[in-house]
């Protein structure tokens, strides 16, 4: 596992249990950040926990709008955490390939979630990439 995919995964770590514990996901990895108790945190896990919070609002809307038949509530929380992360990557890191932003998200579902986690986020990306361009224009 390279060490992007790596620091995705401790994203999505931070993001999971920020929400189980209803609390700020930035707040709970600034807590860790630099403490003997955790390994050391990763730049690029940083950079997708404060990203995916700055533009948290966006993303759970675009999730909600394209998730056919599923509220962001009834996810599991982990696939949240994985959305979250994907969505932030296709539509707000410039330099992650749609493609890459998508198969990576794909990849964390398949490790971390159910059996059913990698067909629905792909299924979601994949609405959300096709009208990606029109979206970061506005952005």
């Amino acid at each position: 596992m390279g060490a992007r995919s790596k620091a995705r995964k401790r994203a999505v770590d931070f993001l999971y249990e920020a929400d189980l514990l209803g609390s700020d996901a930035v707040t709970l990895l600034a807590s860790r950040v630099g403490s003997p108790d955790v390994p050391p945190v990763n730049d690029y896990t940083v950079t997708l926990v404060e990203g995916v919070t700055a533009h948290r609002a966006r993303i759970d809307d675009l999730i909600s709008e394209h998730a056919e038949g599923w509220t962001l509530q009834r996810m599991p929380a982990v696939d949240r955490a994985v959305l979250r992360i994907g969505l932030y990557e296709l539509l707000w890191a410039a330099d992650v390939p749609d493609a890459v932003a998508i198969d990576e998200a794909v990849e964390l579902a398949k490790g971390l979630s159910t059996d059913d986690s990698p067909r629905f986020v792909n299924g979601v990306l994949g609405r959300i990439a096709v009208i990606a361009d029109q979206l970061r224009a506005v952005l």
